[in-house]
C-alpha cells in the first residue's frame, strides 16, 4: 500500500477530527477579517518607489496639496448670467467653507477681481449682493467672466452655460473614513441644492469625489460579485456532479478557503481596493477545481462498481500529484503579480495565491472526511461519457495533421494582431458609465473643463526669482506653446495674474496687459495684490515660500493616456530647448499622467514576472513528469492561449490599460492546470501501462478529459461574473481570463494531442 493510499486511510478512519482540525484552522486565519479595511486614495495604485510619484509628492510639498471636489451648476434655462443662478453660487461658495477639512473655496462669486482706482489697486469679490443686481452690472460681470483666463475653461464655460465651485481639502490622512466624510456631506449637500434650486442641475468630481468612487466600486464588487459567484458554482456543480454530497462538500471547501484567504489579508494589513476586491470570487473559483478532480475520478470509479471508499482512496491515488502541481502552478503565477508597479495587484496576488493553499490543503484533507461523512448513492452505468471523448480522441488521432496545421494557422493569425494593442489608462474610464462619478466626470470633461492635467513646478534663478522679467517671459512663451495645442482646454500660470495686475496699475489699460518690464515692479505688484487677498484666497497654491518656484497647470481634453505622455514629453523637451537653465530638466508630474504611465511600467515589470513564473513552473513539470522533453511541451499550451487572447482583445477591443499586463501571470498558473491533468494521465499510460502514443492520447481524454470540461466551464463562468463590476479594469480581467481559460481547453484538447500524435515517436520502455 503506497503512502498516499495510507493517508487515505487515516483521513476516513478519523474523518470527524479531521474535520474538527480543518474548521478550527479556518475559524483560527479567517478571524483577521476583521481587521480588513478599504483604500480610498488613488495612491494606492502606484508603489512608493514610482518615480511619478515622488515627484508628484515633491509638487505638492512645495504648494498646497490640490485634492478637492468640482460641484459644476447647469442652469437648465442655458445661462449662468442671471442674479439667481448668481445667489445659488454665492451660497454654495459660503458652505463650500463648511466641507469637512476644506481649506479654499474658488468660484465665480469670490474671484478676487482686481481693478484700478487712480492710484490705487481695489481687489474685491466679483459678485456682491446678487439679488440686488442690475442687468447692467450682470452684463459688466459677464464682460469680466469672457476675457479672464483664470475663469473661462476652469470655473466657467466659454458660452456662459454652466460654471463650477472647486473645494480644495486639506485631508489630514489620519482616519481612513475622511474621504467618506468628505464625499457623504458633498452628496448631502447637493442634494439639498437640487431641491433649493430645482432650476439648477448639478454634477459632482474631483479628486476626493474619485478616491471615493475607488473605495465604492472596491465594496460594491465584493457585496455582488461573490454571492453570484456562489450562486453560479453551487448550480454548475448540481448538474455537473449530478451529486448533492459532491456539491456540498465542495461548497465547504471553497467557503473554508475563502474565509482562509481574506482572514490572511486581515492579519497581514491589507487594504482593499478594487483590483483586490475580486480576490474572494478568483479564489471561490479557483477552489472549485482540485475538489473536481477528485469528485469526479470517485464518482466515475463508483459508477464503474467500487465501493465510495474504494473509489475515494483511489482517486486521491491518481490526483494527489497533479492537484498538488496545479496548486502550485496556480499560486507561483499569482505570486508573480508582486512584480507589477501597483500594490492593489501585488495584494490580489498574495491573497488569491494563500487562499489557493487553503483550497489544495482542503481538498486532500477535509474534502476526504466529509466524502467519508456523507452519504453517497451512485448508480453503476455504462461509461457514456468514455465513449464520447474516446470518439473526439479517434477523431483527433485519425486527423491530426490536418487539424495541427489548421490550428496552428488560427494561433499564429491572431497572434499577430497582439502588437496593435494601444496601451491607455485613463482613470475616468476605470468605472462604468453606471457610476455617478464617471457620468458627472463625463458631463463636466464635455461642458467646462478637463479632469486630466499635468503639473509642472517651474524654478526661478533664486529666491524672489519669479519676479524677474526672463522668468515671467518664459513662463508666458511656455503657456502660449500649450495654448496653441487643440488637446489643450485650460493653462494655469502666474503670468496671467501678473499681466492683469500690470494693467490695473496704468490705469487698466489695455496696452499694459503685459507682464511688468522690471522685477522691482513685478514684485510690488504682487506684494500689494497679496496683501488685498482675504484668508483662504492667497497665492500659496501657486508660489512657493520664498518665491524661487511656482505652479504651472495644463488641464486637457479628454485625450488618450499616449497623447497625455507625448504632450509632457514635448513639454519637457520645450523646456530643454527653450528656457534659461534654471529651468531645464524640470519633469511634469501630477495623477492624470502617473495613470497613463503605469500601464507601460506594469508591461515592462510583468513581463520579468511572468518569465520567471513560466521558468519556475516549466522546472516543476520537468522534475515531476520526470522527463526533460515533458517540460518543454507544456511551454507550447500553456503560451498560446495567452497570445490567442491577446489577439482577440486586439481585434474587438483595440485599447488596453493596466487589467492586460497582469492577465498573462494571472492566467498562467491556471491555464496551466489543464496540462499538467492531460500530460500526467498521458505519461501515466505510456509508463505504467505500456500503451502506444495513440492509446495514451485516448486514456487521457477518458480518465481527465470530462473533469477538465467541468473546471474548465466553472472557471470560465467564475472569471465572467466579473463582467459585471462597474470597475472596468476588473471588467477587462474578468473577459480576457475567461477567453484565455477557452481558449486553453481548446489547445488542451485540440492543439497539443495532435502536436504529439505528429511529432511524439514511439519507443520501448
Amino acid at each position: 500500500m503506497g503512502l498516499t493510499e495510507r493517508y487515505t486511510h487515516l483521513i476516513i478512519r478519523y474523518k470527524w477530527l479531521v474535520f474538527a482540525v480543518s474548521f478550527l484552522l479556518m475559524m483560527m486565519v479567517a478571524s483577521g477579517g476583521r481587521f480588513i479595511g478599504f483604500s480610498n486614495n488613488y495612491r494606492i495604485f502606484f508603489g512608493k518607489d514610482n518615480p511619478d510619484l515622488q515627484a508628484f509628492e515633491a509638487l505638492q510639498n512645495t504648494y498646497t496639496k490640490n485634492d478637492n471636489v468640482l460641484l459644476v451648476l447647469a442652469p437648465k434655462d442655458g445661462t449662468i448670467y442671471s442674479k439667481n443662478v448668481f445667489a445659488a453660487v454665492q451660497s454654495i461658495t459660503k458652505d463650500g467653507w463648511q466641507v469637512p477639512f476644506s481649506s479654499r473655496v474658488d468660484s465665480l462669486s469670490n474671484y478676487q477681481y482686481s481693478r484700478a482706482n487712480e492710484d490705487e489697486l481695489i481687489v474685491s469679490d466679483l459678485i456682491e449682493k446678487p439679488e440686488e443686481l442690475s442687468q447692467e452690472r450682470i452684463a459688466k460681470i459677464k464682460a469680466v467672466v469672457q476675457k479672464e483666463p483664470l475663469l473661462i475653461n476652469r470655473l466657467v464655460s466659454p458660452t456662459g452655460d454652466v460654471t463650477a465651485i472647486n473645494i480644495t481639502v486639506e485631508l489630514p490622512g489620519k482616519d481612513p473614513t475622511e474621504v467618506l466624510q468628505v464625499a457623504d456631506h458633498v452628496r448631502t449637500e447637493v442634494s439639498k441644492y437640487r431641491k433649493a434650486y430645482p432650476q439648477i442641475d448639478f454634477y459632482a468630481s474631483g479628486v476626493v469625489m474619485l478616491n471615493e468612487a475607488f473605495a465604492s466600486a472596491a465594496q460594491k464588487d465584493m457585496a455582488t460579485l461573490t454571492p453570484v459567484m456562489y450562486l453560479v458554482i453551487l448550480l454548475m456543480l448540481a448538474v455537473l456532479l449530478r451529486s448533492v454530497s459532491g456539491t456540498f462538500a465542495t461548497l465547504f471547501v471553497i467557503c473554508f478557503s475563502v474565509l482562509a484567504g481574506m482572514g490572511f489579508a486581515g492579519w497581514a494589513g491589507i487594504k482593499l481596493s478594487p483590483p483586490s476586491s475580486i480576490a474572494p470570487t478568483v479564489i471561490l473559483t479557483l477552489a472549485v477545481a482540485d475538489s473536481v478532480h477528485i469528485l469526479l475520478n470517485m464518482l466515475t470509479l463508483m459508477r464503474s462498481g467500487r465501493s465510495k471508499n474504494e473509489a475515494l482512496i483511489e482517486s486521491l491515488r491518481i490526483n494527489m500529484q497533479p492537484v498538488f502541481l496545479t496548486s502550485l502552478t496556480t499560486a507561483i503565477g499569482f505570486l508573480s503579480l508582486n512584480f507589477s508597479d501597483q500594490p492593489p495587484y501585488h495584494h490580489l496576488g498574495n491573497i488569491t495565491a494563500v487562499g489557493v493553499g487553503f483550497a489544495f490543503l482542503f481538498s486532500v484533507f477535509l474534502l476526504p472526511a466529509l466524502i467519508a461523512i456523507f452519504p453517497f448513492r451512485v448508480k453503476v452505468v455504462e461509461k457514456r461519457d468514455k465513449k464520447r471523448l474516446s470518439g473526439f480522441a479517434d477523431w483527433i488521432v485519425k486527423n491530426s495533421r490536418s487539424v495541427f496545421f489548421t490550428t496552428l494557422f488560427v494561433i499564429l493569425g491572431l497572434t499577430a494582431f497582439v502588437p496593435q494593442i494601444e496601451l491607455n489608462d485613463e482613470f475616468v474610464n476605470y468605472f462604468d458609465k453606471t457610476t455617478s462619478f464617471r457620468s458627472d466626470t463625463d458631463y463636466i470633461m464635455k461642458k467646462l473643463t478637463g479632469i486630466y492635467q499635468i503639473e509642472f513646478s517651474l524654478p526661478a534663478k533664486d529666491s524672489g526669482g519669479i519676479n524677474s522679467p526672463e522668468y515671467l517671459q518664459t513662463l508666458e512663451r511656455f503657456a502660449d506653446w500649450f495654448r496653441e495645442d487643440p488637446r489643450v482646454v485650460h493653462v494655469n500660470t502666474l503670468t496671467d495674474t501678473m499681466k492683469r495686475l500690470n494693467k490695473n496699475m496704468h490705469a487698466d489699460n489695455e496696452e499694459w496687459y503685459r507682464v511688468p518690464g522690471s522685477r522691482e515692479l513685478a514684485a510690488q505688484y504682487l506684494l500689494l495684490y497679496e496683501m488685498s487677498l482675504p484668508y483662504g484666497l492667497d497665492l500659496n497654491n501657486q508660489i512657493d515660500v520664498d518665491k524661487s518656484a511656482t505652479r504651472f497647470t495644463v488641464t486637457l481634453k479628454n485625450v488618450s493616456a499616449r497623447d497625455m505622455r507625448e504632450l509632457a514629453e514635448l513639454g519637457e523637451k520645450w523646456l530643454q530647448e527653450n528656457a534659461p537653465a534654471y529651468m531645464k530638466g524640470t519633469i511634469a508630474s501630477g495623477p492624470s499622467l502617473m495613470f497613463s504611465k503605469i500601464s507601460k511600467r506594469n508591461v515592462r515589470s510583468m513581463t520579468r514576472g511572468f518569465v520567471l513564473a513560466l521558468a519556475l513552473i516549466t522546472i516543476l513539470l520537468i522534475i515531476a513528469l520526470k522527463s526533460f522533453g515533458f517540460g518543454l511541451l507544456s511551454l507550447i499550451p500553456n503560451i498560446v492561449p495567452i497570445c490567442m487572447s491577446m489577439g482577440l482583445w486586439a481585434l474587438i477591443e483595440g485599447q488596453a490599460g493596466t487589467a492586460i499586463s497582469i492577465v498573462a501571470s494571472v492566467t498562467l498558473g491556471i491555464v496551466v492546470d489543464d496540462t499538467i491533468h492531460f500530460l500526467s494521465k498521458f505519461v501515466r499510460a505510456k509508463r505504467e501501462k505500456g500503451l502506444s502514443v495513440q492509446d495514451s492520447i485516448r486514456y487521457s481524454f477518458e480518465t481527465v478529459g470530462p473533469a477538465l470540461i467541468v473546471t474548465s466551464v466553472v472557471l470560465i463562468l467564475g472569471f465572467c461574473v466579473l463582467l459585471g463590476s462597474t470597475f472596468r479594469l476588473n471588467w477587462t480581467l474578468g473577459f480576457l481570463s475567461a477567453a484565455t481559460l477557452a481558449l486553453a481547453l481548446f489547445a488542451d484538447f485540440v492543439f497539443l494531442p495532435s502536436m504529439m500524435n505528429l511529432f511524439l515517436k514511439e519507443r520501448k520502455s
